[in-house]
């Protein structure tokens, strides 16, 4: 099989080339013989379109050994579904039968993953004329007391758009359908004609709560299709504000999981305390959310020494006060009373549905591509990797709460002990006919950019992939034998990206 598949490592360029091109039956037995071995795919997707059929690639991950093998087929027409086998495939699977019309024979259920236009068509015709969100037939159930609930795309408050569908007899949930797409933007498409001026804005937007994580992910495979190497003090502030961004976003779930029960003061506390991390990113670069710290070669601004020891002071207080709030909370009798046991989601289903980052840790499934495919200051600095085992709205709340501890004694070591010299190397154009698959554990789970280069160094293809591709299915899972009472927080203890997953 080794002669099969190319070796390759997160962050590291290969030759587009030596990718080899094999029969369709033996590629999916090889991604079948992966994934029923433990083993996982991080993209799949379509690359280009021919008279012969559409090149399919395909990542997988071997986290034990954190190598990454590359492999690819053409597919004409149809080609036999393997979702029945392994379901962390189906949105893959979908996601090329919308795209790019490769029919998955077989899928139990292959629907429109985001209802994006055809491809090549101008959006706006294509909105018109094509698929809507929503307008499709629902999986129903029938029964004389079974009744559905609909919910949204629009919602009570400023939030993005979804649509949950609930099949119910009175309270009970049977299934829950999550429809999605409302959201799409095309970036990927808008990515694929660069690099220019606008990619790394457009990747700091694929999710505006991630801008960090996709930032670094892009820059990451910028700089290896170029060959370049950042300077260590870059290092260690990128991985400083990737990990204020976890924080920040982790101490605010923290606070609205707190709501959600009806327990105010770690509601009101973390809400509060959850600027204090977005007001150190921006002391990193001028914005709150981190958006134009990371740039190819390095970072865009730097902090003096005093600088970054009186941020580091700030943060240990800041974090001192969160500690406080949260041990409130998981102390709280009442709040115990509403996490304890809901939304479940076992070991078992987890790892079936490919589930990522904190969702998948809570169910006890040890992954984390700090840890496994380590890039950037993370080959240099170890982040211990935490895992629940209850899989519920608690195990989901209590991971947050132990990430946090070990991001902020990672970012209270760095800035304390930051590294001399240089923040920005000098950039490059990227070089033609490479590939590269670039991997961050953003604070939902992993983000998977792959980029691959033509003529002149453009991109050929562009593709991405946030956390929330393999979760949602996991918040549809969580809900199956709850109340519908139980979904705002089972919802929100996952807090999936809608536009991380339209693009």
């Amino acid at each position: 099989m080794a002669n099969h598949v190319l070796e390759a490592w997160n962050g590291t360029a290969v030759d587009a080339r030596d990718v080899p091109l094999l029969p369709t039956a033996d590629f999916q037995q090889i991604v079948s013989d992966v994934a029923a071995a433990g083993g996982r795919v991080t993209s799949m997707f379509g690359a280009a379109e021919a008279a012969d059929g559409v090149l399919v690639v395909a990542a997988l991950a071997d986290d034990r050994e954190g190598r990454l093998g590359l492999l690819s087929t053409r597919v004409r027409g149809a080609w036999p579904s393997l979702v029945p086998e392994h379901p962390a495939l189906h949105g893959f699977e979908r996601e090329l039968l919308e795209q790019f019309g490769v029919r998955p024979e077989g899928h139990p259920w292959p629907k429109p993953l985001r209802f994006e236009p055809p491809s090549g068509a101008d959006v706006a015709p294509a909105l018109r004329d094509g698929p809507i969100p929503g307008a499709y037939p629902f999986f129903a159930m029938r029964g004389e007391e079974v009744h559905e609930v609909a919910v949204g795309p629009v919602h009570a408050g400023i939030i993005e758009p979804g649509h949950f569908r609930f099949q119910c007899h009175g309270e009970h949930v049977f299934h829950l359908e999550i429809v999605l797409g409302y959201q799409h933007r095309g970036v990927e498409r808008l990515l694929g004609a660069g690099p220019d001026a606008r990619t790394l804005t457009l990747a700091e937007s694929i999710a505006g709560d991630t801008a960090v994580g996709h930032a670094l992910a892009h820059v990451a495979a910028m700089e290896a299709l170029s060959d370049v190497a950042p300077p260590p003090r870059a290092l260690a502030l990128r991985g400083v504000a990737l990990e204020l961004e976890r924080l920040a976003n982790h101490v605010g779930d923290l606070g609205m999981l707190a709501g959600d029960v009806g327990f105010l003061p770690t509601a009101s506390y973390c809400g509060a305390l959850r600027a204090e991390f977005l007001n150190a990113l921006a002391e990193l670069c001028g914005n709150r959310f981190g958006r134009g710290l990371v740039i190819p070669g390095g970072v865009r601004f730097d902090l003096s020494a005093g600088a970054a020891v009186r941020l580091a002071d700030r943060l240990e207080a800041a974090w001192a006060r969160v500690q406080e709030s949260t041990a409130l909370f998981f102390a709280s009798p009442s709040v115990r009373n509403r996490t304890d046991g809901t939304g479940v989601v076992t070991r078992g289903d987890a790892v079936a549905l490919g589930l990522v980052g904190p969702a998948a840790r809570a169910s006890g499934v040890s992954c984390d591509v700090r840890r496994d495919h380590p890039s950037g200051i993370f080959q240099f600095r170890h982040v211990p990797v935490v895992t629940g085992e209850s899989g519920d709205v608690f195990a989901r709340a209590w991971v947050r709460q132990l990430e946090c501890e070990r991001s902020i004694e990672f970012v209270l070591r760095e800035l304390r002990r930051l590294p001399g010299g240089a923040v920005r190397a000098p950039e490059a154009d990227p070089a033609p006919g490479r590939l590269v698959v670039s991997m961050v554990e953003g604070w939902r789970g992993e983000l998977t950019h792959v980029a691959v280069t033509g003529e002149g160094g453009r991109f050929a293809r562009y593709k991405v992939k946030d956390a929330s591709f393999h979760n949602w299915m996991g918040l549809a899972v969580a809900l199956r034998g709850q109340q519908i009472s139980d979904f705002p927080l089972c919802n929100k203890s996952f807090n999936l990206s809608y536009c991380g997953h339209d693009l």
